[in-house]
């Protein structure tokens, strides 16, 4: 079976910073990719833009985070979807849930990763998280047969939050990116409403890639993208 990757992010730039590397690497190794945008991140996430110009409309900032995000995905080659579903705050209505919940089941993802449970400094990505829970739940018929079509359970992860510690969030997976980090750092040169967070996440990705190294033995492991688990995986062998 094909390997699918969905990415489901909040805000049109989280795809970049807490998974392009996964992303690309997925890529890199055969899978269908689809980056999954709620909003455009116009209101609480574009503060260098909102600093260039005040007078800017709302309009004006979804037109340049869209033009940056999907540069970044072209760079990493995978397609991108926007759902401009608005954002501080983020609404979440059945509506949207319906809409979600048919976007897993047209790609049928075999992974699905977006944000952390928790956030105590971000109200819409707890809301990402939320929607992402119930639309797989959804997609897949909670795990039984339904009177609507739906698809195999996705393995389902969170990316790595800005603020770990205080996400409660426990990394137990880390992904290699070290042959596609220029893809990464590439990326995150677009995305110049939040500027300051490129060099942020290359460390991050680099003091993950010691953690790699240290977990695994695996000297060739320079950088890495880390990740959570949020259902049990079944494998057929403890290796």
């Amino acid at each position: 079976m094909k390997k699918k990757l969905l990415v489901i992010g909040a805000h049109s730039a989280d795809f970049v910073w807490r998974s392009a590397g996964t992303i690309a690497k997925a890529i890199e190794e055969g899978a269908e990719t689809l980056v999954v945008c709620m909003s455009y991140g116009e209101r609480g996430e574009s503060g260098e833009l909102w600093k260039e110009n005040p007078q800017r409309s709302v309009d004006n900032v979804k037109e340049i985070r869209h033009e940056q995000a999907q540069k970044a995905a072209d760079i990493l080659e995978t397609p991108i979807q926007f759902l401009d579903w608005g954002d501080y705050p983020m609404l979440i209505s059945d509506e949207r849930i319906t809409q979600l919940t048919h976007i897993i089941g047209d790609f049928e993802p075999t992974v699905i990763l977006t944000h952390s449970e928790k956030d105590p400094f971000n109200p819409d990505h707890p809301l990402a998280f939320q929607a992402t829970q119930r639309a797989r739940l959804l997609s897949c018929g909670a795990g039984v047969p339904s009177a609507f079509k739906n698809i195999d359970p996705p393995a389902w992860y969170s990316f790595e939050p800005h603020q770990p510690e205080l996400c409660g969030f426990l990394p137990d997976t880390y992904i290699d990116i070290t042959s596609v980090m220029d893809k990464k750092m590439a990326a995150m040169d677009c995305m110049g409403a939040q500027k300051y967070l490129r060099d942020y996440y290359a460390e991050l990705a680099s003091r993950r890639g010691n953690h790699a190294r240290r977990i695994s033995g695996q000297k060739n492991v320079q950088f890495a993208e880390a990740h959570q688990s949020q259902v049990p995986r079944v494998t057929n062998t403890i290796f």
